[in-house]
């Protein structure tokens, strides 16, 4: 269907929904956005949402792209620079041929991010159904390989679509008419590991930490290097998971956290893990890490909950905003991270130290 007969339709749509935009304006007390009262259709959404699976599938990011042409530059081991080399002509032959670029595509999923005062036809239910549909046609599509069984009777359904399956997380920004899609194509088995550290191991502790972690990846072939490598700190144990994940699959290379001391762990620990004498595909080089990124959240007094996830070495991610209008902006750098995301304002602070509790 055109866009424009689908951007029509939500339009209908919204007005059979609130029945008469003039009726509502004249009531009110307060001006109207008009973008607020339009109704994202959730046939954008489906079309928007298998679109992002072809390019998280088939197109490189740039960010990662120039990260990794530095890495093939600088690389002077003899296998890793090969495995470098093939994996740039790789690339190249995945976007003319328009097939998946590695055949292990991964278990895809998605990211949501709402504007506060976005609205969809259809609700909640109406967008997740969008997406597992558009993940369950773009197996047959593109295609990409069906790696979703059941955990115990092993029961394939062929097209990634199952209990629980795709994962769809979902946040929300205080201001905006908009969504945001991102869809992500990360491997499922390994490259992630978690520990639970003392207030006393300090940043000692998290290199070490973050050093066993790579060299395992590495000798084991647990994950596909080089990567972006994403670290959470702190939370509970399941939330530091979910902080690394993010970290490795929607920040883009280059991009530093607004803690400037952070920032200088995320370069010292690109560096560390550089050095390690292990590179591409854990041949002996100096290409383990395309960069490092690390998201922080207060945790119990008592520990230190550390997770480190490895992207895979393709960091298949693309983002979608569709606008109230119907429009929609394809870009590869998801802009997860905002102040509001991080939560870093106190807007409760005590009066004074008295009020702490023992």
């Amino acid at each position: 269907m055109p866009i424009r007969i689908k951007k029509m339709q939500a339009f209908i749509d919204t007005v059979d929904y609130i029945k008469d935009i003039n009726y509502i304006r004249d009531k009110v007390s307060y001006p109207i956005d008009e973008d607020t009262l339009l109704m994202i259709s959730t046939d954008i959404i489906l079309e928007t949402a298998n679109t992002l699976m072809e390019k998280a599938a088939i197109e490189i990011p740039d960010d990662y792209l120039a990260g990794l042409k530095i890495a093939a530059k600088e690389e002077d081991g003899d296998l890793s620079s090969f495995v470098l080399q093939a994996m740039l002509e790789n690339y190249e032959a995945a976007k003319e041929d328009r097939r998946a670029m590695c055949g292990d595509t991964g278990t895809p999923r998605w990211f949501v991010k709402f504007g506060n005062d976005s609205q969809i036809n259809g609700g909640p239910v109406g967008l997740e159904h969008a997406l597992r549909k558009a993940t369950a046609d773009s197996t047959k599509r593109i295609p990409l390989r069906p790696n979703r069984v059941h955990p115990l009777w092993r029961t394939d359904h062929d097209n990634n679509i199952g209990i629980g399956a795709p994962e769809i997380d979902y946040a929300f920004e205080p201001e905006g008419s908009w969504i945001d899609i991102t869809a992500v194509h990360k491997g499922g088995l390994f490259g992630t590991d978690y520990r639970m550290l003392f207030p006393g191991d300090g940043i000692e502790g998290i290199k070490r930490f973050y050093l066993d972690s790579l060299i395992a990846f590495g000798r084991r072939g647990l994950a596909c290097q080089p990567a972006i490598i994403g670290i959470g700190l702190g939370g509970s144990k399941d939330s530091c998971m979910v902080m690394g994940k993010r970290a490795a699959a929607l920040r883009i290379v280059g991009d530093r956290n607004p803690d400037p001391k952070i920032a200088e762990l995320e370069q010292e620990f690109k560096d560390l893990g550089n050095s390690i004498g292990m590179g591409a595909m854990g041949f002996v080089g100096k290409s383990m890490v395309i960069d490092c990124h690390i998201e922080a959240g207060c945790c119990h007094t008592g520990g230190m909950p550390m997770s480190v996830h490895a992207f895979c070495l393709s960091s298949r991610r693309a983002t979608a905003r569709i606008h109230a209008d119907g429009s929609v902006e394809f870009r590869t750098d998801p802009e997860w991270y905002t102040p509001y995301q991080r939560r870093e304002t106190v807007e409760w602070p005590l009066k004074n130290n008295s009020q702490k509790s023992a």
